[in-house]
C-alpha cells in the first residue's frame, strides 16, 4: 500500500473466523518487520498451533528466529 506516495507494507493478524486481531504498518517488509509484528502479535493473544502465511520468505525467517517454523502453513 502507499502512505504520502510511498510504499509500505501492511500485515495482520486474522483469526479462523476471519476477524482481524492485530494490524502493523511497516516501511519494509523483511524479517525485521515480520519478527517486530510476531512478537507483538503473540505476546497479545499467546501461542498458537498454527499460522497460516502466504510464500514471502520473511515470514519463514521470522518464525525460524522464534523456534516455530514448523508451524506455518503456506496457502
Amino acid at each position: 500500500m502507499k502512505i504520502n506516495g510511498e510504499r509500505h507494507y501492511l500485515w495482520r493478524a486474522v483469526d479462523h473466523e476471519g476477524e482481524v486481531l492485530e494490524s502493523f504498518v511497516a516501511k519494509t517488509g523483511d524479517k525485521r518487520a515480520e519478527l517486530k509484528f510476531l512478537k507483538k502479535s503473540l505476546r497479545r493473544y499467546g501461542s498458537v498451533n498454527e499460522f497460516v502465511t502466504d510464500c514471502l520468505h520473511s515470514y519463514g525467517a521470522a518464525l525460524g528466529d522464534l523456534g516455530i517454523r514448523e508451524r506455518q502453513q503456506t496457502g
